[in-house]
C-alpha cells in the first residue's frame, strides 16, 4: 500500500490558469500601449511635433510587440 503525498490534481479539484494568464497578457497589453504611447507624447511635446508621430509609432511598436507575445502564450 503506497501512499502518495501529490495533491490530488484532477480538472475539478484546481483552478483553471488559463483566466489568470490570459487575463495577465491583456493586462500587459493596455500598459504597455498606454506607457509607450505616453513616452511618444513626451517626445512629441520634447521636439515640438503637430502630428503626434512617436505617439503613434511607440503605441503601434507595443501593440505589435505584444501581439507577438500573445501568438506566443496561445501556441503554446
Amino acid at each position: 500500500m503506497a501512499s502518495s503525498t501529490e495533491p490530488n490534481t484532477s480538472p475539478k479539484s484546481r483552478p483553471s490558469n488559463a483566466y489568470l494568464k490570459y487575463s495577465g497578457l491583456a493586462l500587459q497589453l493596455l500598459a504597455a500601449i498606454g506607457f509607450f504611447g505616453w513616452l511618444g507624447y513626451l517626445l512629441d511635446q520634447h521636439f515640438q511635433f503637430q502630428f503626434p508621430l512617436f505617439m503613434l509609432l511607440l503605441g503601434f511598436g507595443a501593440f505589435g510587440g505584444m501581439m507577438f507575445q500573445v501568438y506566443r502564450a496561445v501556441k503554446q
